[in-house]
């Protein structure tokens, strides 16, 4: 497997987080996953399933092992995991008759699913939090532009006017919806994993599900309708959240490149000129964040294909499904969470420059009024009559550059107040109220 830029020591702090990085460290996993066995051992006993002695002796040494590393890389390169050499080492820290009860009745996938569940618990709360200030940021550039007029484009073209606030709030509707994606998910997702060997609890007989219920109660995690070892949809549902959450941040960087051209100049990342400079250009300011943010997404919408892929699985126990969730879940949170921060950033630091907004709105002459004008003249004549006098207008007005207004105004006799109608901030339609919507939203986000 190709390795992943956040093992790059000059690309880590591009396209990783440190949060995150120690949320899915190695280290972090070892010990979640001991803490896993820890309240297994102490579920049982709370059950009578072992000795109570066992139980607190193999939590107590679960909780404090001083792991050997070097013996786990070498058994994980060995076997293809590191459960196996952990519970040993466990074994080895309880001694005695207490060790036989170590991982009783469980399986290997049992402890690294669960404790990949309680990473990516920790992972998302962490993500949700920044989601929920970015759309807070937001809101402020959404309201306090609601009426600073600039053309709505449609295919890279100038189509209609529109308020820069209702771009902004754009960017925010997604992240909203996310926020109730997220809430969904995470009840699918916090869920225990435990089903013994295929997925029965048989070495248990008729307590498994005893155990399974405290053990999951003990892990603060819900109890699945049946084991999952083969049932990889949960998963896979995260990687799709990650993806689409970084796919909405890159809309937002998309639509900040294209403003902040030299041709449109609407819009720029920020007001440090220092940032996103060029070895030859001086006089250039690259959108680094948001390009930043876009390569995320799209490397997330990559490896979205693997995390799918590894939802088919064989029989009651896969060979390489859930290997290749250990290998990408951890790189997308990464990237999301790296992606997060740049768009908060940008949030926070974005420059509208409302002068030439206006700019760009007036070298249309009055084009992006063709719609406004047919509406304008359908009381007056039937509307392919209007449609037809308009287009033909437009061709005068681009041929003698002059305002569509003017032109139309000279060929038709129809009672329309012209001058109110050149305002292209008059062609707003419900802006306001979508923009409303979206600022009200985010206050029960």
């Amino acid at each position: 497997m190709t390795a992943s830029p956040s093992d790059s020591t000059l690309l880590a702090g591009l396209f990783s987080d440190p949060e995150i990085a120690a949320i899915f460290s190695d280290q972090k996993f070892v010990r979640v996953m001991l803490h896993v066995e820890a309240e297994l051992a102490q579920s049982e006993a709370q059950l009578g399933i072992i000795p109570a002695k066992a139980g607190e002796r193999i939590a107590e040494a679960a909780e404090k092992l001083e792991v050997d590393f070097d013996g786990l890389l070498v058994s994980t390169a060995s076997h293809g995991l590191p459960v196996i050499e952990l519970i040993r080492q466990i074994r080895e820290a309880v001694g005695g008759e207490s060790a036989f009860y170590v991982h009783w009745g469980a399986t290997t996938q049992d402890i690294i699913d669960t404790a990949r569940v309680l990473q990516c618990q920790s992972a998302l709360d962490i993500l949700e939090k920044r989601r929920a200030k970015l759309a807070r940021n937001l809101g402020k550039p959404a309201d306090r532009y609601r009426h600073t007029l600039m053309a709505g484009r449609t295919h890279s073209q100038q189509a209609l006017p529109i308020p820069f606030g209702l771009k902004v709030a754009g960017w925010i509707a997604p992240l909203l919806r996310h926020h109730q994606r997220w809430i969904e998910l995470s009840s699918r997702v916090n869920v225990v994993q435990f089903g013994g060997a295929v997925g029965s609890l048989a070495s248990l007989g008729e307590r498994g599900i005893d155990v399974q219920q405290v053990l999951a109660a003990r892990l603060d995690l819900s109890v699945p309708l049946m084991p999952w070892h083969t049932q990889r949809d949960s998963f896979a549902e995260v990687a799709g959240w990650l993806s689409m959450l970084t796919g909405s941040l890159a809309k937002m960087a998309q639509d900040i490149i294209l403003l902040a051209q030299t041709e449109i100049g609407e819009a720029r990342e920020s007001a440090d000129s220092s940032r996103g400079g060029s070895s030859t250009m001086p006089q250039k300011s690259n959108p680094i964040q948001s390009e930043f943010i876009i390569a995320a997404a799209r490397m997330n919408a990559s490896m979205l294909a693997s995390m799918h892929q590894a939802l088919i699985v064989e029989h009651e126990r896969g060979t390489h499904g859930w290997q290749m969730e250990l290998a990408t879940l951890p790189q997308m949170f990464a990237l999301t969470a790296s992606a997060l921060n740049r768009a908060i950033l940008l949030s926070e630091n974005l420059v509208v420059d409302e002068d030439r907004m206006l700019e760009n709105v007036a070298s249309s002459k009055g084009l992006m009024l063709a719609e406004a004008i047919t509406f304008a003249l359908a009381p007056f004549m039937n509307r392919a009559d209007a449609k037809a006098l308009v287009n033909e207008s437009m061709q005068t007005a681009v041929h003698e550059s002059r305002h569509l207004v003017d032109v139309i105004r000279e060929r038709t006799d129809a009672p329309i107040d012209w001058d109110a109608l050149r305002d292209e901030s008059r062609y707003f339609g419900s802006a306001d109220a979508f923009i409303d919507r979206v600022l009200n939203a985010i206050e029960s986000d």
